[in-house]
């Protein structure tokens, strides 16, 4: 995995996002993901709960936007961490920091921990 392909892997989560249905999310973890959201104080630990957290959150109409982004490479895992805004279908935006750790697993790259937090206030 290079830094492109790091890229690419949060495309395709981005793309998940846009088509509005929880399960092309959830199909991107692995099934013993963490997620800590942006939106949530409850940190996601099954896929269910991951499901349950993307349903709330897709029904806004989300469009993730990289704005800054440090990369980690190793063997069969990558992480990326920076930050990230969110525009929703009704005009308002959400600023976040945010990591994803990535393990390649069963033959494909996978979300293995996704950490999400709303930007400070200044």
């Amino acid at each position: 995995m290079d830094a492109r392909g790091v890229a690419q892997l949060f495309d395709q989560w981005n793309g998940a996002l846009r088509s509005g249905d929880p399960d092309q999310v959830v199909a991107l973890y692995s099934t013993n993901a963490l997620l800590l959201p942006t939106l949530s104080n409850e940190p996601r630990t099954t896929p269910a709960g991951i499901r349950d957290y993307f349903t709330g959150f897709l029904a806004g109409g989300p469009q993730g936007h990289i704005d800054s982004r440090s990369l980690q490479l190793g063997c069969n895992e990558a992480m990326a961490a920076g930050t990230y805004r969110f525009r929703f279908a009704d005009g308002h935006q959400v600023q976040a920091r945010y990591t994803f750790v990535y393990v390649f697993s069963d033959g494909r790259w996978q979300i293995q921990h996704h950490h999400s937090s709303l930007m400070p206030s200044a």
